[in-house]
């Protein structure tokens, strides 16, 4: 056997009435859709006559359903092949984003693309690619020593059994190749315990698909380059499936929105300009009318903020806090 069968499904943007309450595109503007996947987003905000969408993808695939929307919308939409990170390097010309929209999760059609590997009950060689990658999973797996492996494990997937797992992987690849069943029976091996919630192999595929498509630096310069192309009034609006990432964009969002005196030992009164005002203290999750419809929404959180003044140099908290996880993805330099 060599491919997974998977039942057909639809695909559902998640969250959707919640960010076009957000963003008002009844009223107009130009929006980015920094992951645009099958268009969801998009093409619900083009249902608006006054409206124009940036889209980018770095998933090749999503060029087909771009070509769609190109035909129904014309010059009121612009795809590129792009990461998010490089968002910096769009041709504006001055446009007025209204808002920037990040939906951190994989869609159903990417989970079922036994081609890259996401999921544990794929068969055949590790891949984990989105696009426009340099190594896979299999470089990560037979290439990264033991404690890098463990690193990853640990840091990107909060498993538990991250040095049992990475010990038992460098002794096996010494014999053999390991793919993706492989891996799941190496994982399955080293646990004690059998009726986890969730299935074993879950953290590990997590944190390799992390690493390999270095999501973490992908949203912290996502972030830092939607904040700076944005013009006051405008908002980024992040979707999160995972607790790493809501723990950056959380951060990244109430660090600049908070009130902060320069120096303790200066007055009170002389504080650093806020580059956001927080939409939202705590998370908008799904409804549980959208929850019957779409369960794997059951993870997502949203936030969002409104930038409110242009500052100077805001990225450098940010950087110096997930440092540590920078650290861990540029292990990748190995490969």
């Amino acid at each position: 056997m060599n491919a997974t069968i998977f039942p057909e499904k639809k695909h559902y943007p998640v969250l959707l009435n919640e960010i076009i309450s957000i963003i008002t595109p009844q009223y107009g503007g130009t929006f980015i859709d920094c992951t645009f996947g099958q268009g969801g987003y998009t093409k619900k905000i083009l249902e608006y006559p006054k409206t124009k969408v940036i889209a980018l993808d770095r998933d090749i695939e999503s060029i087909k359903a771009s070509l769609s929307v190109e035909k129904n919308f014309g010059k009121r939409f612009f795809f590129e092949n792009k990461k998010f990170s490089h968002l910096d390097e769009l041709e504006l010309n001055n446009e007025n984003i209204k808002a920037i929209i990040f939906d951190l999760g994989y869609s159903y059609t990417q989970i079922k693309d036994t081609t890259k590997g996401l999921s544990f009950n794929s068969y055949g060689d590790l891949n984990m690619k989105m696009g426009l990658n340099k190594f896979s999973a299999k470089d990560v797996i037979h290439k990264l020593n033991k404690s890098e492996l463990e690193k990853i494990f640990k840091f990107f997937g909060d498993e538990k059994d991250s040095k049992k797992i990475a010990s038992k992987i460098v002794k096996i690849r010494e014999t053999k190749k390991i793919d993706t069943q492989s891996l799941v029976k190496i994982i399955e091996a080293s646990k004690k315990k059998k009726n986890y919630k969730i299935h074993v192999a879950t953290k590990i595929f997590q944190s390799l698909r992390i690493f390999v498509n270095k999501e973490i630096s992908e949203l912290i310069f996502g972030l830092i380059n939607a904040a700076k192309i944005l013009k006051p009034g405008g908002t980024i609006i992040v979707v999160t499936f995972h607790s790493i990432e809501d723990k950056i964009v959380k951060f990244f969002f109430k660090n600049l929105s908070e009130k902060k005196s320069i120096s303790r030992y200066m007055p009170k009164t002389e504080e650093k300009d806020n580059l956001f005002k927080l939409g939202n203290k705590k998370p908008i999750v799904p409804s549980n009318q959208e929850l019957k419809t779409n369960p794997p929404s059951r993870s997502a959180k949203l936030r969002f903020a409104i930038k409110e003044k242009e500052v100077l140099n805001f990225e450098k908290e940010i950087l110096e806090k997930f440092n540590y996880l920078l650290e861990i993805e540029n292990l990748s330099r190995k490969l």
